[in-house]
């Protein structure tokens, strides 16, 4: 059966646990993600570790924010590991999108737009007016313009921005909870079901899956549920 477009984050305490998740998982979905605090904890070799004999697409989301020069040197520091997908902040801004993509050509530079754990008062705060949506438009534009090849948005904004961009564009969307979960520490959140039908390619499932009894059946769960909704679309799960 087709693994389904789900990326399970591997938020785990240990390398050991972060393996054995992905063989648990890998049969049902196409992807696994690397966060930065298991990257930081044991650096190169978790990659290998969680690719295993299966060789799944790895997701490494550093989210890198800086200088256009320095993520350039970051960039190139993990291509030889040979990531499907490196995070970068949109909010970096054009330049520095731009040395991202060309210090990794063979890799799919994703622009993080509004990180989905901000409300709209946190965003108040930091200077981001009015409603999240319009921001996270802008940010993808900018980011697409700069050649970002995927962009990483809430779910509740994945319309939106699929509108603005296209559909050469990946859209990859954290904040993704099946019915019935909790929310925790995420503001703006969809079900799978509806995060796909609204054009999301890429759903990230952290917690419900590897927090759960089972985490391999959780996500051949998903995945069914997914490929459901795929059948009803006619998009590809």
């Amino acid at each position: 059966m087709t693994p389904a477009p789900i990326a399970v984050a591997l938020d785990a305490p240990d390398l050991e646990t972060a393996a054995h998740w992905a063989s648990l998982v890998t049969p049902h979905v196409t992807t696994v993600k690397v966060g930065l605090e298991l990257y930081l904890r044991y650096g190169p070799d978790v990659i290998a570790s969680v690719r295993g004999a299966s060789g799944v697409r790895v997701f490494l989301d550093l989210k890198l924010h800086d200088i256009p020069n320095t993520v350039a040197g970051a960039a190139r520091a993990v291509a030889r590991l040979k990531p499907a997908i490196l995070t970068v902040h949109a909010t970096g801004g054009p330049a520095m999108i731009r040395a991202a993509v060309e210090a990794m050509p063979n890799t799919q530079i994703a622009a993080v737009t509004l990180l989905t754990s901000l409300s709209e008062a946190d965003l108040e705060q930091v200077g981001v007016s009015g409603p999240p949506e319009d921001a996270v438009r802008r940010l993808s534009a900018l980011a697409v313009a700069a050649g970002a090849q995927a962009l990483v948005c809430s779910p509740r904004e994945v319309a939106a921005v699929r509108a603005e961009v296209g559909p050469g564009i990946t859209l990859i969307t954290p904040g993704v909870r099946p019915a019935g979960a909790a929310s925790q520490d995420q503001a703006r959140v969809a079900t799978p079901e509806q995060a796909l039908a609204d054009g999301a390619d890429l759903l990230v499932i952290g917690r419900p899956i590897t927090g759960s009894a089972d985490p391999g059946a959780t996500a051949a769960g998903i995945a069914a549920a997914l490929r459901r909704v795929s059948a009803a679309t006619g998009r590809g799960a």
